[in-house]
C-alpha cells in the first residue's frame, strides 16, 4: 500500500532544511527517505569542477520502459537575507493566515512538494511497473554557479541509459494565478566585457593623452540606438544591456588608460551565439573604427529555444484547465532556468506555483495553491500514462 503524502507537510519539512547554495541542508536526504518507500530507485551524486563548490543531487526512477517522463526541480535556495525582516524564522515552515512562509517555499520546495504528493496519490491508484517510467530529477546548484548540477546530471543519467521523453519543470512561472502562465522556451543570453584603451595623462594635457571612455561613450550610443532585432513570432525582442563601466581610476584630474563595460544580451530565435557574437563586434567595428578595443566573451552562454506546440504541451495545458478552468499562456519570457540544459535530452516545459517574493523576505504560497498544485500534476501524470 502506497502512503500518500501530504503536500504541505511535505513542503514544510523541505523548507526547513537550510539549504542554501551549495548546502544540502537535509533536503535531498528528505526527499530520498521519501520516495523510495513509494518504490523509487534513488541516486545521490556529487559533482565537483575546479574553483566551485563541490553539489550533491539526486536522480529517483520508478517504473520501466516508454514513455519516460521527468519531473525536474532543486532544493537549493538563496539566502534568506536579514532573518528578523521576516513575519517567521526563514527556515521554520511556518503557516500564517492560510500561508506557508519560508525560504523556498515558492522557488521551488513548494513545487517539489506538489509533485512528490501528486505522485503518491497517482501511485496509490496504479501501479506503475510496467507501461512507463517516472523520474525525479533535482539539483543543488540551480541558485549557484550551475555547474555541478543539471548539465551534469543529465550526462551521468545518459551514461547510465537514462532517455527521457519529457519534461516538467517546476520553476514558479505562474504570474498572476496558478497555472496562467506555461513556459515553453527561453532567450538565450550570452554575456560579455569589451576592453577600450587609451593613453593615459593628466586632464590638464587632453592633446597629451587618448581618453578611452569618449570612444566607448561612441561605442553605447551606436549600440543602443541600433535594435538587434523586433522580435519573432514566439519571441520578444532581444534585448542588449551595459551592466557595469569600470575604467579602476581612484583619481579625478587623471585620464584613463583603459576602461571595461560588462554587458548582457538576451536573444531570441533570429541568433546563435556565434551570428551574435559576430553581430555586436561588427557594430562595435562600426562605432570606433580608430582605436584600440576587445571583447572578452564570457564562456557561460544559454541557447534560446522552443519546445513547439504538440500533444505534450496540450496534455499539460488540459491538465490545468481541468484544475483551474484557465488555459495556460504559452510564454517564452523571463530569465534563464534549468530548461536551457534539460531541452538537450527531452521536450520540456515549466509550470510552478506564481512568482512572487521568491527572492525577497517573507517568501509565501498559500496553502490552496500548493494544494491545487498538486492536483495538476496529479492530473498530468493521469494523462502522461493514461495508456
Amino acid at each position: 500500500m502506497v502512503r500518500v503524502i501530504d503536500p504541505l507537510a511535505f513542503a514544510r519539512a523541505l523548507v526547513r532544511c537550510p539549504s542554501v547554495t551549495p548546502a544540502e541542508g537535509g533536503a535531498l536526504d528528505l526527499l530520498a527517505r521519501t520516495l523510495a518507500p513509494l518504490g523509487f530507485a534513488v541516486h545521490r551524486v556529487t559533482f565537483s569542477a575546479p574553483g566551485t563548490p563541490d553539489v550533491e543531487n539526486l536522480i529517483a526512477t520508478l517504473g520501466e520502459g516508454r514513455p519516460h517522463l521527468v519531473f525536474a526541480g532543486h532544493t537549493d535556495v538563496v539566502p534568506p537575507g536579514d532573518a528578523a525582516a521576516w513575519s517567521a524564522p526563514p527556515f521554520a515552515g511556518e503557516v500564517i493566515d492560510g500561508r506557508l512562509v519560508g525560504r523556498g517555499a515558492v522557488d521551488m520546495k513548494g513545487g517539489i512538494a506538489a509533485m512528490v504528493a501528486a505522485a503518491s496519490e497517482f501511485l496509490a491508484a496504479r501501479d506503475l511497473k510496467s507501461g512507463g517510467t517516472l523520474s525525479f530529477l533535482i539539483t543543488g546548484d540551480e541558485e549557484g554557479p550551475a555547474i555541478n548540477g543539471t548539465q551534469k546530471l543529465l550526462d551521468w543519467a545518459r551514461e547510465r541509459g537514462f532517455a527521457f521523453d519529457h519534461c516538467v519543470l517546476g520553476e514558479p512561472t505562474s504570474v498572476a494565478e496558478l497555472g496562467d502562465t506555461l513556459k515553453v522556451g527561453r532567450r538565450g543570453s550570452l554575456s560579455g566585457t569589451l576592453v577600450v584603451e587609451g593613453t593615459q595623462g593628466h586632464v590638464a594635457y587632453p592633446h597629451r593623452a587618448d581618453n578611452p571612455i569618449r570612444r566607448l561613450a561612441r561605442i553605447l550610443n551606436h549600440l543602443y540606438a541600433r535594435p538587434l532585432d523586433g522580435g519573432t513570432a514566439q519571441f520578444q525582442p532581444s534585448n542588449l544591456e551595459f551592466v557595469s563601466i569600470d575604467t579602476g581610476n581612484p583619481a579625478f584630474n587623471v585620464i584613463p588608460a583603459k576602461v571595461e563595460a560588462r554587458f548582457n544580451i538576451r536573444f531570441n530565435d533570429r541568433w546563435t551565439p556565434a551570428s551574435l557574437r559576430a553581430h555586436i563586434e561588427a557594430e562595435i567595428g562600426v562605432a570606433a573604427p580608430v582605436g584600440r578595443w576587445r571583447v572578452a566573451w564570457d564562456p557561460t552562454v544559454s541557447e534560446c529555444f522552443l519546445t513547439p506546440a504538440g500533444p505534450f504541451t496540450q496534455l499539460v495545458s488540459d491538465a490545468v484547465f481541468e484544475t483551474t478552468g484557465r488555459r495556460p499562456e504559452p510564454s517564452t519570457g523571463g530569465g534563464t532556468s534549468d530548461a536551457r540544459f534539460i531541452k538537450s535530452a527531452c521536450p520540456v516545459v515549466e509550470l510552478g506555483l506564481v512568482g512572487t517574493t521568491m527572492h525577497q523576505v517573507d517568501e509565501a504560497v498559500p496553502v490552496a495553491e500548493l494544494q491545487a498544485l498538486t492536483a495538476i500534476y496529479r492530473r498530468i501524470l493521469e494523462r502522461y500514462f493514461a495508456g
